[in-house]
C-alpha cells in the first residue's frame, strides 16, 4: 500500500514520454511540398517540346484549314478566332483580342506577258499596297542598281535585276536586295517610269516569284510594283545586253479600300511573385496571300502557342507573368506591334521575345539592349546552350525596343528560308517536324528561363 503513489507516479511519467516519443514520429497533418527549382524543370519542359504531337497538328490546322492570312482578310479573322479557342482551351489567364485598323489592300487579278523580242506569258507577283493598271504596254529597260537610273527610263517598264547575295547566315543578305522591291518603285517614278518590276528576294528559285511591301514617296507618282521570277530577270537581262528591243505588258488589277479591323490575341501564364513584371513572347499570326504562311510565320505562332501550353502543364507558375503575343499586319507594316506597344508600352517589360524566321533548327539567338540587360540574358539563357549575338530582336516587337525593353529573336538557320519566304511555296510541306519541335525546345525553354531568372 504504500508504494501506490510511487506507482503512479512512474506510470504517468511513463505515459508522457511515450506521447512525446508517438508525437515526434507522427507524420504532420499537411505534408510540406517544395517546388522544383526552375533550372530542374527546363529539362522536362524542353523533352515536351521535342515530343509535342500537337506542334505539328496545329500547324497542319493552320496551314491547311485557314491558310494564307493576309490581316484585312476572312482567313485572318478565322485565324484569330482559332487563336483565342486555343488558348483558351489551353487554360490560360487573361485570354483576349484587342483591335488594330490594317490596311484593306487586295491583289487581284495579274498578268505579265513579253510581247518582244518572243512573246510569251511570264510570272508575276505583285508587291503588297502596290497601285493597279488597267494595263501597260511599254517598252522595258534592266538595270542592276539605283544609280543607273536615269531620264532614259521615262515611259519605260525598269527592271531590276539585283540579285541577293548568296552566303550564311542569309539573312545578312536580306536587307540590301529587299530594298530595291520597298524603293525601287519612288526611285523610278522619280525618272518618269511607268512601272516596275523587281527581282524576288531569293537565292534559288524554281520560277517562283516572291512578293513584300513597296513603299511610295510623297511627291512622287505611284507607280505599279511586282515582282518577277529570278530566272524570268536573269532572260530579260541576257536579252537586253544583247542589243534586243525588250516590250512588256502588265495588267494589276489591285485596289485599296482604306482601312478594316483586325486584332492582336493576348494570353498569359500570370507570375507568381512578380505578376506586373511580362515575359513577351510573341509571333505574328497574318501572313501574305500567298501559300500558307508556313515558315513565315505560322511556325513562330506554333512556338508561341505550344511553349504557353507546356509552360503551364509544368504545373509550377513562373515568377514573372508569361505574356503570349500573336501579332497581327506585321506583314504590311508592323501594325499589330506599334499599337500592343502604344497600348501596353507603359507596363513592366522585362524581356521580349519574338520568333519569326521559320520552323527551322535554332542556330541563335539575336538581342537588342543595353550593356546590363545583355549581361542578364547570357547568364539566365546560358543553360540552353544557344550563342547571343548583339543586335536582332525582331519587328513587332521593334517598338518595345525602342521603348528600352530588351528584345530577344530566334535566328535558325536559314539556308532555305529565303527560298520560300514571301512566296506560294511557302507551304507545310517545307517545314520539318524535328527542325519545328527543337525550335520549341529553345523559345520555350528561354521564356521559362528568363521568367524565372532571378
Amino acid at each position: 500500500m504504500r508504494n501506490r503513489p510511487l506507482a503512479r507516479l512512474l506510470l504517468v511519467l511513463l505515459a508522457l514520454v511515450i506521447l512525446r516519443f508517438s508525437a515526434a514520429a507522427a507524420p504532420p497533418s499537411e505534408p510540406v511540398v517544395t517546388s522544383p527549382a526552375p533550372a530542374e524543370l527546363l529539362p522536362r519542359l524542353q523533352e515536351a517540346a521535342r515530343s509535342s504531337d500537337k506542334a505539328w497538328e496545329r500547324l497542319a490546322y493552320l496551314c491547311d484549314r485557314i491558310g494564307a492570312r493576309l490581316s484585312s482578310t476572312p482567313a485572318m479573322a478565322r485565324a484569330v478566332e482559332w487563336a483565342v479557342a486555343t488558348l483558351t482551351a489551353d487554360g490560360h489567364d487573361n485570354v483576349r483580342r484587342e483591335p488594330v485598323l490594317v490596311p484593306d489592300w487586295r491583289r487581284g487579278r495579274e498578268r505579265l506577258a513579253m510581247l518582244a523580242p518572243v512573246e510569251r506569258e511570264l510570272a508575276v507577283l505583285g508587291l503588297g499596297g502596290s497601285v493597279g493598271t488597267p494595263g501597260i504596254e511599254a517598252p522595258a529597260v534592266v538595270v542592276r542598281s539605283f544609280a543607273e537610273l536615269g531620264s532614259y527610263v521615262q515611259g519605260h517598264i525598269v527592271v531590276f535585276n539585283v540579285p541577293m547575295e548568296k552566303g550564311l547566315p542569309t539573312i545578312q543578305h536580306y536587307g540590301p536586295a529587299a530594298a530595291y522591291r520597298v524603293g525601287g518603285a519612288a526611285a523610278a517614278a522619280r525618272h518618269g517610269a511607268l512601272a516596275v518590276l523587281v527581282r524576288s528576294v531569293t537565292t534559288r528559285s524554281l520560277a517562283t516569284p516572291h512578293t513584300g511591301m513597296v513603299a511610295y514617296a510623297e511627291g512622287v507618282p505611284p507607280i505599279p510594283a511586282a515582282s518577277i521570277t529570278t530566272e524570268e530577270a536573269d532572260t530579260m537581262d541576257r536579252l537586253a545586253s544583247a542589243g534586243l528591243p525588250i516590250r512588256l505588258r502588265l495588267e494589276m488589277r489591285a485596289s485599296d479600300h482604306g482601312q478594316v479591323e483586325s486584332h492582336n490575341v493576348l494570353a498569359e501564364i500570370r507570375g507568381r511573385e512578380k505578376p506586373e513584371e511580362i515575359i513577351l513572347l510573341g509571333a505574328h499570326l497574318d501572313s501574305w496571300d500567298v501559300g500558307q504562311g508556313a515558315h513565315d510565320d505560322g511556325a513562330g505562332v506554333i512556338h508561341v502557342l505550344e511553349a504557353m501550353r507546356l509552360i503551364r502543364a509544368l504545373g509550377v507558375p513562373p515568377r514573372r507573368t508569361i505574356r503570349a503575343v500573336l501579332f497581327t499586319c506585321e506583314e504590311q507594316g508592323i501594325y499589330g506591334g506599334r499599337a500592343y506597344a502604344e497600348a501596353h508600352g507603359h507596363e513592366r517589360h522585362v524581356a521580349a521575345i519574338e520568333s519569326d524566321l521559320g520552323g527551322f533548327r535554332p542556330r541563335a539567338w539575336g538581342a537588342s539592349g543595353t550593356r546590363e540587360q545583355l549581361g542578364w540574358l547570357a547568364d539566365v539563357a546560358r543553360p540552353l546552350g544557344i550563342p547571343i549575338f548583339a543586335g536582332g530582336g525582331g519587328a513587332d516587337i521593334g517598338p518595345l525596343a525602342a521603348r528600352g525593353v530588351l528584345t530577344i529573336g530566334l535566328y535558325p538557320e536559314d539556308a532555305h528560308y529565303f527560298d520560300v519566304h514571301h512566296s506560294p511555296a511557302d507551304t507545310l510541306d517545307k517545314v520539318d517536324p524535328e527542325e519545328l519541335h527543337e525550335g520549341l525546345a529553345a523559345v520555350a525553354g528561354l521564356a521559362w528561363l528568363l521568367a524565372n531568372g532571378e
